[in-house]
């Protein structure tokens, strides 16, 4: 007796039809720095999107976990291993690669500029303020809205931020991150004040130094109340921070 097929009610495409499929990973990588909220991005060499912006990513081997795809990636164009990285979203529309049918999973990552350099100096990979990006290759612009959307709604609940900064940094530092990742201005009072009461912050009894306007207190990221900061939302305290609402 001839097997039927467990694709067979599909229609006239056969089983290797269904396995003509690649799966890959794509990194949105955010960083801090002059006041802005960047992400690592690098001119796309496919003829198709020739001179656009592109994220970082790669095709998942096919002996490979799709976390560590991820992880390699970001190992491999950072030089970083043990930092945030969560999964966002599958991306799978059937065109949305020229080579193929590629279906894309997104990862984002906070990453501290200036504790690293980038391991690549090709394809003009650099770091871009996140708001200066416009057209981008492939649907890395949507990839890009999406995991900016996820990262503004997990800072309400999560000290994700943290990873962002330097050990030691000072409020008006951290309002004006929050401020970047959420494209809007905050209340100097309410900021500071809901803050304090989180009790995410440790006062170092420290002021800053060589800055152009009047030294503010430090302070460091409470690590013995939250554990590692490099663990994903789900596996840390939920403390909720509702600063405002993103635009």
């Amino acid at each position: 007796m001839k097997q039927i097929s467990r694709f067979s009610h599909f229609g006239e495409l056969n089983d290797q039809d269904y396995f003509r499929i690649a799966l890959s990973v794509d990194c949105v990588i955010f960083g801090f720095e002059d006041n802005e909220l960047k992400v690592l991005v690098i001119k796309c060499n496919l003829k198709e999107f020739r001179g656009k912006w592109s994220l970082l990513g790669d095709l998942v081997k096919p002996d490979e976990d799709i976390d560590a795809a991820s992880y390699r990636i970001l190992k491999e164009r950072t030089g970083l291993n043990d930092v945030y990285l969560e999964q966002v979203q599958t991306f799978g529309k059937p065109k949305r690669h020229p080579a193929g049918r590629v279906i894309t999973i997104a990862y984002f990552s906070l990453v501290n500029i200036k504790n690293h350099a980038l391991k690549l100096a090709d394809n003009e990979l650099h770091w871009h303020p996140v708001n200066d990006v416009a057209e981008m290759a492939f649907d890395h612009k949507e990839i890009l809205q999406s995991c900016l959307l996820q990262l503004r709604e997990k800072i309400e609940d999560h000290p994700l931020v943290f990873n962002l900064l330097p050990v030691k940094f000072s409020l008006r530092e951290l309002q004006c991150l929050y401020e970047a990742i959420l494209n809007t201005r905050l209340d100097r009072r309410n900021f500071r004040k809901k803050f304090f009461v989180m009790d995410w912050l440790i006062d170092l009894d420290e002021l800053e130094e060589d800055v152009p306007h009047r030294p503010g207190k430090l302070y460091r990221f409470n690590q013995e109340k939250f554990g590692s900061i490099h663990r994903k939302p789900a596996d840390q305290k939920k403390s909720s921070v509702n600063l405002a609402k993103h635009k």
